[in-house]
């Protein structure tokens, strides 16, 4: 059958596949051992609740802003944060990715400049780059962006809006210190610059001893946009997300969301409601936090056994992913994917996570959140392999 000839707009043009969903795909095989999404640990996840689910009329449409019960306990969970928010300024996600489509929808015309962190959450740089964003990076340590680097790009560029994620940032880690945030707000109320602060990994917090209080609830001036997920601790396969935002901002939010679903599925939202106003919430969260400090730390043992004379790192204090930049002259960590999938193991390449790809062609993030021990042990032992391998051949001089 002959290929139609399709007249798509433009923007497709843009538009990528994935590298994640990809690699997750492959990772589905039988016998691979994957570091390579950020899926949480089923088995530290809490029952669901289907006695919450059960009035059959949550079966029936409901509103675009979502259930009343939902958007009270989130704005009570988000209130605990230090971010005092009213439930009319929360809307119902269906997972917190599509909150980025809609900030992007709402704030991005092509050519628009946009900053993020470098590196930055590969899924929503898929996005912006999709609405044509112009993107600019400021460099990130461990706790916090170089701030002279970010006031000379919000001096210099003038983005329309900033995308940022705090608390254990996808894919690096970092958690921003409490100087960097108050500097950060300063810095976005003098240029006026709306934030995006995205926070799925705030609950999965293991090794912090600072308030993380958010970004959004020290500004003054600028407008901003707080996004949040539970699929990080509860069911992912619910979708579940939220977001609050400054009050100027919400009416055009809750019209981007009449536009995409209607709705989002309103047994998720009931699920949700229930476990934060349940008085179980807390051991839930003290058993997740526990389970995942052991995977955490038998991924750093195993690390230092196997990478410990190839790569750099900090052991993250939460969120769901080591980040590694290795040793020596490798001219991309893309180029080992294959061969490790060949080897039955999957990783995330660093390049996936930068604006400019080959900023991060020294780069890997792995996920500890799913592998047993026993596969970490196994399946570093044999990633670590395929590295060395990949730097001999590159070392080795190139016949004539």
């Amino acid at each position: 059958m002959s290929s139609p000839d399709l007249q798509l707009a433009r923007r497709t043009e843009r538009l990528k596949s994935s590298l994640v969903r990809d690699i997750l795909a492959a990772a589905a095989r039988p016998g691979m051992i994957s570091f390579a999404g950020g899926l949480p640990a089923a088995d530290l996840m809490p029952q669901l609740p289907l006695e919450a689910t059960a009035a059959p009329a949550l079966y029936q449409y409901g509103t675009s802003e979502g259930e009343p019960a939902f958007r009270t306990a989130v704005a009570h969970w988000i209130g605990e944060t230090g971010l005092q928010v009213t439930p009319d300024q929360v809307l119902a996600l269906a997972g917190s990715q599509q909150g980025l489509d809609f900030a992007a929808k709402l704030l991005i015309d092509e050519g628009t400049p946009l900053l993020c962190e470098g590196p930055t959450y590969v899924a929503a740089l898929q996005v912006f780059q999709l609405f044509g964003a112009d993107i600019v990076c400021a460099p990130l340590g461990a706790e916090g962006p170089d701030l002279v680097a970010l006031e000379h790009l919000l001096a210099t560029k003038r983005p329309r809006a900033a995308y940022l994620i705090p608390c254990f940032q996808n894919p690096g880690g970092a958690c921003y210190s409490a100087a960097a945030r108050v500097a950060v707000a300063e810095l976005f109320d003098r240029y006026n610059v709306i934030l995006i602060e995205d926070e799925p990994y705030r609950s999965v917090a293991l090794d912090v001893d600072h308030p993380m209080t958010p970004i959004c609830s020290l500004l003054k001036r600028a407008p901003w946009i707080y996004l949040g997920s539970f699929s990080k601790i509860l069911w992912p396969g619910w979708r579940m997300g939220f977001l609050a935002a400054h009050p100027a901002l919400m009416p055009h939010l809750v019209r981007l969301k009449q536009a995409a679903d209607l709705h989002t599925q309103r047994p998720g939202q009931a699920a949700v409601a229930h476990w934060l106003n349940s008085d179980t919430r807390g051991r839930d969260l003290e058993r997740l936090r526990a389970g995942y400090r052991v995977r955490r730390d038998a991924m750093q043992a195993a690390l230092e056994r196997h990478f410990g004379a190839i790569a750099d790192w900090q052991m993250p204090r939460g969120g769901l992913f080591f980040w590694l930049k290795l040793r020596g002259e490798l001219q991309a960590t893309r180029a080992m994917l294959d061969r490790a999938l060949e080897q039955g193991v999957a990783f995330m390449p660093g390049e996936a996570f930068f604006a400019q790809p080959a900023e991060g062609h020294q780069y890997l993030r792995l996920n500890y959140s799913r592998a047993t021990p026993e596969e970490m042990e196994s399946g570093l032992a044999t990633l670590a392999r395929c590295i060395r391998t990949a730097q001999d051949l590159q070392s080795r001089p190139q016949p004539a």
